[in-house]
């Protein structure tokens, strides 16, 4: 996976998100596109949970990978 860029211009705009992020709306926060995002959960590279049929990435592990990369 390419490294990402974390905004940490507005760090504080992480504490307000949810617990679960929907896979678009990460993608966003990531810089990639919608698809890409698709891809990469499916791939196992970012922190899923699956509930419900649909899949949505873990806020805080998210924030913990992209401050990593």
């Amino acid at each position: 996976m390419d490294k990402v860029e974390l905004d940490t211009e507005y760090p504080e705009a992480w504490q307000d998100l949810p617990l679960l992020l929907a896979v678009p709306r990460a993608a966003k926060l990531m810089g990639i596109s919608r698809s890409a995002g698709y891809r990469l959960a499916h791939a196992g590279e970012l922190p899923i949970k699956p509930l419900g049929g649909r899949i949505y990435v873990i806020t805080a592990r998210l924030r913990e990978m992209m401050e990593a990369a």
